[in-house]
């Protein structure tokens, strides 16, 4: 049996950059290139022109990922260089097979990915008895996101086509392995090389992982699916990633916080008390869980209704801070204790503990619903609240953003160069009719 290969995904949207990692991919050993889906529809097939140019012997992926006009696409990336042409297997029957027989025809393999099909297995037979010359098992991005992995799909249809399958999803140097047990002949690997702060490095550990079969130490983050995943990783990330994940998703920002440089983050406890009145607050820790993050809401006004007894009491019960939508006092004692707490306001003064309000109930702050088990999470930048049903995969992005972040800034600094010119920015703004950007349309001050 002929070795592993390993394929390069330039899931790029500007070309300069794609060619660097290519570069940085073909050093560490990469067997292919892939000309991404998003590169292909931001840069068209000069990208696999460019590639072709750049790396003559290398063969090239165009993942064009084909629904309609079959033999026109397959011929066109055939003619662009390309070596590879991939078609979805949910596209029709007749679709895929103008895809195969404009193979034949221009000399391009056809690859049909199985993406999204809902009988993998049996299109996988189909699209063997029809010629094509690879299926992929693919597990997109938004799903990894959610915590899944192509393996057991994988081994499923490796078992039953005699055709080499290839495999994608977040797969690094820790699980490359287990695809090639599980039957891939070639094995995608996108951002752990793309995103490794030394991508050819990264090349070559995967090459010598799929050779060996034994795991190497991953470039990247393994994705998560539980909750101790998730605290693993909103333990990394930081409150711009999160909300860079979940689309832009509301920071509360401006409070004070008492340990400055401290993370926090845990499970939500809900508390809601009047202004000054402690009681509620203070029972509440009795109520919380180690590793828990009490956040408490008495509308965002003075008297305190938290000082440095309950912090004690706090860090007695390992909580892992407190979010107080009001006042709290005794700062400086609290930040002794090191336990993050965040407060809308600082007062010497406190109420009386007359015990009104509630224990888990849904808070309302600042246009942010605060429920129990939500996830909180609260460093110098702020604090976000992430709802417990989208945990896992606000998680897994927000690691994914500062991965992109840090490969950016490798890029930066590797090029002396600027953010507007790596992502060359003003290619990218948003233009209206007429052709100008949204800015030249804002009227004159």
């Amino acid at each position: 049996m002929a070795p592993p290969r390993l394929q390069l995904a330039l899931d790029f949207v500007d070309l300069h950059r794609a060619l660097t990692a290519a570069a940085e991919g073909v050093a560490g050993g990469v067997d292919w290139l892939e000309v991404g889906t998003p590169l292909l529809k931001a840069e068209g097939l000069n990208a696999v022109r460019a590639l072709r140019a750049k790396f003559p012997r290398v063969p090239i992926v165009c993942a064009a990922k084909t629904m309609d006009a079959g033999r026109l696409e397959l011929e066109a990336a055939a003619k662009a260089g390309a070596t590879v042409g991939t078609v979805l297997a949910v596209a029709s029957d007749a679709t895929i097979e103008e895809c195969v027989e404009a193979g034949r025809s221009y000399g391009i393999e056809v690859l049909v990915d199985l993406l999204g099909h809902p009988d993998p297995v049996g299109r996988a037979k189909w699209a063997e008895a029809v010629g094509a010359d690879y299926v992929n098992v693919h597990c997109p991005i938004d799903e990894q996101m959610r915590g899944r992995d192509p393996f057991d799909t994988l081994r499923a249809v490796a078992a039953a086509v005699r055709i080499p399958v290839t495999v994608a999803g977040g797969i690094n140097a820790a699980t490359a392995p287990r695809a090639v047990a599980a039957g891939a002949s070639v094995v995608i690997v996108g951002g752990a090389i793309t995103k490794a702060p030394d991508a050819a490095k990264a090349a070559r550990d995967l090459v010598t992982a799929l050779r060996s079969g034994v795991a190497g130490e991953a470039t990247t983050a393994a994705r998560g699916a539980t909750d101790a995943d998730v605290r693993r990783i909103l333990t990394e990330v930081s409150t711009p990633n999160i909300s860079d994940a979940a689309h832009r998703q509301k920071v509360l920002h401006g409070w004070h916080l008492t340990a400055p440089g401290t993370r926090m983050v845990g499970r939500a406890f809900t508390c809601r008390s009047m202004p000054g009145d402690w009681a509620k607050p203070v029972e509440a820790i009795d109520r919380c869980a180690e590793g828990d993050v009490l956040f408490i809401d008495a509308l965002g006004l003075a008297p305190a209704v938290w000082g440095e007894l309950a912090t004690n009491s706090a860090v007695n019960r390992r909580l892992a801070g407190v979010v107080v939508h009001g006042a709290i006092r005794d700062v400086r004692d609290i930040a002794r204790l090191g336990l993050p707490v965040f407060a809308r306001h600082v007062c010497g003064q406190a109420g009386e503990p007359k015990g009104l309000g509630e224990l888990g109930g849904t808070l309302h702050v600042d246009g942010v619903d605060v429920r129990p088990g939500d996830w909180i999470v609260g460093d110098d930048d702020g604090v976000i609240v992430i709802p417990k049903a989208k945990a896992v995969e606000v998680a897994n992005r927000a690691m994914y953003c500062l991965e992109a972040e840090n490969r950016l800034r490798a890029e930066i600094l590797g090029q002396k160069s600027t953010l507007a010119k790596v992502m060359d920015l003003e290619k990218w703004e948003k233009r209206v009719l007429g052709g100008e950007s949204g800015l030249e349309q804002l009227p004159p001050r």
